[in-house]
């Protein structure tokens, strides 16, 4: 099968190249996709895309007229690309249904540990010969209560991180009702008002499009740790500004960012003009900000580049993908987006 991959990274060569063993013609560009780099797909069957490319409905309709029959995202999530567009289209669609969540829960973890011990803080100082302890108290996570929303695998992962830490661990889902080691399930207004800190681990849908707002946040405990890797519009960037304004919020921790896109995975330090919300964010002490990179591990790029080529794999041999179907329609498997109620 031949197909383009767009947004490549350096790091993701060797991984795509182990998995793929020269069965697929692919060409790797680092552009990414978008009206006007749509013509690369010429004469393609699929295109590979990531979550910063643009696979919206004009941007389809372009990549049906050249022929492409198959998109595949190298992400779990697939709130990037119209789905009934690709689906009228005629264009099947995957995702990387599964990869390393221990990747994703160990950098979430990893998020609220810097933050309660100040270590960026604490790093600076040191690196100008400043050894004072002043300001640098933090506190036990043992004893802890860990408010963990979504509980798939990524939040299973955080779940047990913290259990062998010590900390109670309280979860929310409407997906999942059977019982889960470690977590006890609550409703989300329990969750929000008994969490000392919270993690988020739920897709990206209309349903929890800022998921976290005034409402959530003025239902948490003053001096809340809140902790995203999962999508920037999970939060309502302007809420959460107000909290750490008013102290209500205490950390944040950031893997994702609601205006990432365009912005993220580039180097941008030359702009002469950037992003005014997220200087803002930035300039609070308590506010660690990563650059989309939760899943950037060997063991999790190796997963999603051997996916990526099983995708293509099936598809060459004329069979539905499974679990990775994220067809909007037309395909036998359709997978149903997890919901999350508000409560």
């Amino acid at each position: 099968m031949k197909a383009v991959a767009y947004s490549i990274k350096p790091f993701e060569k060797e991984y795509l190249a182990k998995a793929n063993r020269k069965k697929h013609d692919i060409t790797l560009i680092s552009n990414s996709l978008g009206p006007g780099t749509a013509i690369y797909a010429q004469g393609k069957d699929a295109v590979i895309v990531f979550t910063n490319d643009d696979v919206s409905g004009p941007v389809i309709a372009q990549l049906a007229a050249m022929g492409i029959k198959f998109i595949i995202t190298r992400s779990a999530g697939t709130d990037h690309i119209d789905l009934p567009a690709a689906a009228a289209a005629g264009i099947k669609t995957a995702n990387i249904p599964s990869y390393s969540p221990q990747a994703v829960a160990e950098h979430a973890v990893g998020m609220a540990f810097a933050l309660n011990r100040q270590m960026m803080k604490a790093d600076q100082h040191s690196h100008v010969f400043d050894f004072r302890n002043d300001d640098l108290v933090g506190f036990n996570f043992a004893g802890k209560t860990v408010g963990v929303i979504g509980l798939g695998h990524t939040g299973q992962a955080v779940a047990a991180i913290y259990h062998g830490m010590g900390c109670k661990i309280v979860g929310y889902d409407v997906q999942h009702a059977r019982s889960l080691r470690h977590i006890r399930q609550v409703s989300l207004e329990q969750l929000l008002e008994s969490a000392d800190i919270i993690s988020l681990h739920i897709p990206l849908t209309e349903d929890t499009r800022h998921f976290i707002n005034a409402q959530t946040l003025a239902l948490m405990k003053p001096g809340v740790m809140l902790i995203n890797t999962s999508r920037g519009l999970l939060i309502d960037t302007a809420s959460v500004l107000e909290a750490l304004e008013n102290r209500r919020l205490g950390y944040l921790g950031l893997d994702v960012y609601e205006f990432e896109k365009g912005l993220f995975f580039e180097d941008h330090h030359q702009d002469p003009v950037k992003d005014a919300m997220l200087i803002k964010l930035m300039s609070h002490p308590n506010v660690l900000i990563t650059p989309h990179q939760a899943y950037l591990t060997r063991e999790a790029l190796q997963e999603i580049a051997d996916q990526t080529i099983k995708n293509l794999d099936l598809w060459q041999a004329g069979k539905c993908v499974g679990k990775a179907c994220a067809c909007a329609k037309n395909c036998r498997h359709i997978p149903q987006p997890e919901k999350i109620a508000h409560s």
